[in-house]
């Protein structure tokens, strides 16, 4: 049983960074008039990257939301510790 738990952690977690880099790219398809390549040069200039990467994070909630309608715990699990870990890497970006 034990097992079973961390897979399901695991593969949360692992779905809740792929949806954070989707997220991420989208948005920046989507409201940037730059390629991808560019935009994220200027945003690593101009100090915003961390506010990209928290924007992408807002399709976490559906992919929470979505697992705890499918009674997976676990996984809507992982996908939080995700979203904690952007906030941390954004938070470290801010200071260094």
């Amino acid at each position: 049983m034990k097992r079973n738990i961390g897979k399901n952690i695991a593969i949360g977690f692992v779905l809740g960074m792929l949806t954070n880099v989707v997220g991420s790219v989208l948005y920046m398809l989507l409201f940037s008039k730059y390629s991808i390549k560019t935009t994220i040069q200027v945003a690593l200039e101009e100090d915003v990257m961390g506010n990209i990467i928290g924007l992408g994070a807002l399709l976490n909630l559906l992919l929470f939301f979505f697992f705890l309608k499918k009674n997976r715990y676990y996984r809507a699990r992982g996908v939080i510790m995700a979203t904690l870990l952007a906030a941390f890497l954004i938070l470290a970006s801010k200071f260094y």
